[in-house]
């Protein structure tokens, strides 16, 4: 056990990730970050993970910014930290060491101090390239082994038995966790963090991993966990005893639940055992001050209403209630004698006695996730399958295993629950199982994403990708993102330095809508400060007058996104468009069926409450929509509903049965879309950017 621990605070980035959606703006950092630099954290985790894609998705804020603000206000006192997916970065394919040196050497210009790195798989080979980087421009590299567990596997029956059949040997075994912890460290990690993104990892296995680990390596031990199926608390007080050099909280507010434990209940562990944490305790009730109201504010903004709090509570001014103190003098005691179920019992009082969110006994008994069990929830909400979700849950663990046994950890995660769901679509249509695959799940068993934990099977490869041989990615053809003149915006480029550059890698799409943005508004303000020109009047075109039922606006936004055409039918209660207002995404639906008569907005357009967006006209009633011309031959149609991002294929093509011929995004994966047969395209239906049904015809093959 350490005299003296260190402290990372996880506030403004993983414990707003956690808990809020990542919707802390600029101006609600700001305000805390007088009282950080008083606090004297070792380390603030303050950027990486979601953060630069949110605050560029809903806050429109620059997230080179966010970090160059922060280490500006804090200076050298804590250590600036970042998140990072080893060779992914930021996104889900590996990037070339070009992108990923120059990532890394503006993160430490931009005021970084550690950057923790880890894969999605654990593979080491994919965090050499960040971890040689980041040392090189003076950064300290912070590799992190991500903690996972073996799947519950069905119950053999007694006949399974006797023909021979068994479940595999557990892979995530200490042994499997050391080992990796010595491979980062002879590639010279400065620290080790044992990654528990799901908060699965009990008292007492961490207790003996630590041990263990300290034993293998010399160099300093960090550990991170979530609350959320109510091991946190108490596995980190057990970190703690067995020597943990580095622990994770987040302040109050912003503590327990979905996030890391709260640190005033760390601070009161320490001090009970003599432990100094270096942190100023009054600075940290400063910051708690600030962060109640901003809890309040994100509460309202990003989900509509208030999220239960804990009760306040600040150790250097309230008295610890005598039950707490009689509960913490038991943990005390429980972790020095390794007795983790009665220091398991405590820790949860503790909390429960402050009103921290319960254990959430569905993630403890599913040891998946939290957030990938409410990913798999919301996709199948979205397809109108919530009756899938047994079945998914149940499938999580055969996809899992033929998948090479990934760890699920961001974005392995998503990739797996995305694919359980598919299997669970497939099965309910009737169809092969793998009809329908995910081209992360694709690329994931073919190899492109590194080693998995186990060999995937050859024959299930060919299935999946149509090789046998585990396939790497082909650095060497990584294709930089486009980077064109914008016409709207006076010919600038979109991305006119460096910082911008790589925006636009890790981010495509959402960078490119965030800079296009940022540089129209700068061209539109000079433009309005230059002498008008006489301008000639050209002519507009004009909207037919409304004569049927309306879809309006129910608050001022941004039209995102156009889910229905001309033409077409749509059902009273059925989703039209989306509506970005007061940074979340709105979905606005029809309140009348019939068919759409006019669309009189645009994707991009700026709409105020009760501005019409679409004209509904009767069922049967004439309207002008593009003409699509009858033709004989064999449909590719949608197996679910998603937005249309690429076609492969053109009118006049050759196709053979299986060539994918459409990409499509559904439940925030790429879907390879196949033809059932060879042929010609005769003609295509849906175009690039549409947004459709399930069954939806793409194309005709003759």
């Amino acid at each position: 056990m350490v005299k003296e621990l260190k402290i990372r605070d996880l506030t403004l980035r993983d414990g707003q990730q956690s808990s809020f959606a990542t919707r802390m703006n600029q101006a609600q950092v700001e305000r805390c970050l007088p009282y950080y630099k008083d606090a004297h954290f070792f380390a603030m985790e303050v950027w990486g993970g979601a953060v630069p894609d949110s605050v560029m998705r809903y806050l429109k804020e620059n997230p080179w910014y966010r970090l160059e603000s922060i280490h500006k206000q804090i200076g050298d006192v804590s250590k600036l930290t970042a998140l990072s997916r080893g060779r992914n970065l930021f996104g889900y394919a590996p990037y070339t060491d070009e992108i990923i040196e120059g990532f890394c050497r503006n993160a430490i210009e931009s005021g970084l101090g550690i950057m923790r790195i880890f894969d999605c798989l654990n593979d080491v080979d994919n965090v050499k390239s960040t971890i040689k980087y980041v040392k090189k421009y003076g950064g300290i590299a912070d590799c992190a082994v991500c903690y996972t567990v073996d799947p519950k596997y069905p119950k053999l029956s007694f006949f399974d038995k006797l023909k021979g059949k068994k479940n595999p040997a557990p892979v995530f075994t200490d042994e499997y966790f050391v080992d990796k912890a010595r491979q980062v460290a002879a590639l010279g990690a400065d620290m080790i963090t044992i990654k528990d993104m799901s908060g699965l990892i009990p008292p007492q296995r961490v207790s003996g991993l630590i041990k263990k680990l300290k034993a293998a390596v010399n160099i300093p031990i960090d550990f991170h966990t979530h609350c959320t199926p109510g091991y946190g608390l108490a596995s980190v007080y057990a970190a703690i005893v067995a020597g943990a050099d580095v622990v994770d909280t987040n302040c109050w507010w912003f503590g327990g639940g979905t996030a890391a434990p709260a640190l005033e209940l760390v601070y009161l562990f320490c001090k009970k055992l003599g432990i100094e944490i270096g942190v100023d305790m009054n600075a940290v009730a400063k910051i708690n001050e600030q962060l109640k109201d901003i809890r309040s504010e994100l509460n309202i903004s990003v989900f509509g209403a208030d999220k239960p709090a804990p009760k306040p509570f600040n150790p250097m001014t309230d008295a610890t209630p005598k039950e707490v103190e009689e509960l913490l003098d038991k943990a005390v005691k429980a972790a020095q004698a390794e007795d983790f179920a009665t220091l398991l019992s405590a820790c949860q009082a503790i909390e429960a006695y402050f009103g921290f969110p319960a254990p959430n006994k569905f993630v403890q008994e599913a040891e998946i996730p939290g957030g990938m069990y409410s990913n798999m929830v919301a996709q199948l909400k979205t397809l109108k399958a919530e009756d899938l979700l047994k079945r998914a849950m149940e499938l999580i663990p055969e996809v899992r295993l033929s998948a090479g046994l990934p760890p699920l950890v961001t974005p392995t995660s998503q990739i797996v629950g995305a694919q359980a769901v598919n299997r669970a679509q497939d099965e309910k249509a009737g169809r092969q199982p793998y009809s329908t695959k995910n081209n992360q799940f694709v690329n994931l068993v073919k190899g492109e994403y590194g080693k998995t934990p186990v060999k995937v099977d050859p024959e299930f490869r060919m299935k999946i990708c149509g090789v046998r041989e585990e396939t790497n990615y082909d650095i060497s053809k990584y294709q930089h993102q486009p980077n064109p003149e914008l016409a709207e915006a006076g010919g600038v480029k979109l991305a006119e330095n460096e910082k911008e550059v790589l925006l636009l890698e890790l981010f495509p799409m959402v960078a490119k809508a965030y800079l296009t943005e940022v540089k129209k508004a700068a061209y539109d303000a000079k433009k309005a400060t230059e002498p008008k020109a006489e301008v000639k009047q050209e002519s507009v075109e004009v909207k037919q007058p409304i004569t049927g039922k309306t879809v309006v606006a129910p608050l001022p936004g941004k039209v995102i996104d156009l889910k229905v055409k001309v033409g077409q039918e749509i059902k009273a209660g059925e989703e039209v468009a989306i509506l970005e207002a007061m940074k979340m995404e709105n979905s606005i639906t029809s309140d009348v069926a019939g068919v759409v008569k006019q669309i009189l907005v645009s994707v991009g357009d700026n709409v105020q409450t009760d501005a019409i967006l679409i004209e509904v006209g009767e069922k049967g009633a004439t309207v002008e929509a593009p003409k699509v011309q009858a033709v004989a031959g064999n449909k590719v149609t949608a197996p679910l509903p998603g937005r249309l991002i690429q076609l492969k294929v053109k009118v006049g093509d050759k196709v053979s049965a299986g060539q994918e011929v459409a990409v499509l995004e559904a439940m925030k994966m790429e879907n390879s879309i196949t033809s059932d047969y060879a042929g010609e395209v005769k003609q295509i239906v849906a175009t690039e950017g549409e947004s459709i049904q399930s069954d939806a015809v793409i194309m005709i093959i003759g």
